[in-house]
């Protein structure tokens, strides 16, 4: 796995390449600027990215733009966004042309190595990996709407999960119930929700997200 990081923070960019690197992992390349991280892609041609959501000149939303503009010179590229607080506005952008290969985590996580490594893998595997916290937020502003209104507390943690990016396996193992309890649980969420189920697990992650974010705005 190539990685290329992408942090203008130099103590945080250079811990985690140390960290990356103890865990065998190849770190080819590290960056401070939007500019240095897209160069960074082109020459090397990493398979993954990690980029801060904030970075210089104005500390906003360069690191988003750089990551879709890293995804359109280099289709398939995994992206693993960092921020050190929750975005709302950000992660569901950074969504919204679909959640395959994209994850969206919290500084913090960083420092949970087991989970942050988790959520990497996944990432680079081809699968979704959103911060827990992100989740949370995204489904208590949209709590008012009728939809998740009707949901039973089961089927809120589920959707939960299912929005974090974990599969109808490892959902099952999180909650102790079947698998068949968690695709029950999934029909059900979709029919009150108007969303059409999946077996893409990524696809159905950005169906939810995307949900939330339209119920947000309202």
């Amino acid at each position: 796995m190539r990685i290329v990081i992408a942090e203008d923070d130099a103590l945080l960019r250079e811990g985690l390449a140390l960290l990356l690197r103890a865990e065998g992992l190849d770190v080819v390349a590290t960056a401070g600027t939007p500019a240095e991280f897209l160069a960074a892609v082109d020459a090397h041609e990493p398979d993954v990215a990690i980029v801060d959501v904030r970075m210089p000149p104005t500390h906003t939303d360069e690191g988003i733009v750089a990551a879709r503009a890293a995804r359109g010179r280099r289709p398939g590229l995994a992206v693993l966004v960092l921020s050190a607080y929750v975005e709302q506005t950000f992660a569901t952008e950074l969504l919204a042309g679909g959640a395959e290969r994209l994850g969206y985590l919290l500084k913090e996580r960083v420092g949970r190595v087991e989970e942050f490594l988790t959520a990497l893998h996944r990432v680079a595997g081809g699968g979704t990996a959103i911060d827990p916290e992100v989740v949370g937020q995204l489904l208590a502003r949209g709590r008012s709407d009728a939809g998740l209104g009707r949901l039973t507390p089961r089927e809120r943690e589920v959707l939960s999960l299912m929005a974090e990016g974990l599969g109808n396996t490892a959902i099952a193992e999180r909650l102790f119930v079947t698998d068949g309890a968690v695709h029950k649980n999934i029909r059900a969420i979709f029919a009150k929700l108007g969303l059409a189920p999946t077996d893409r697990a990524d696809r159905r992650v950005t169906a939810v997200l995307r949900y939330l974010d339209t119920t947000a705005r309202r």
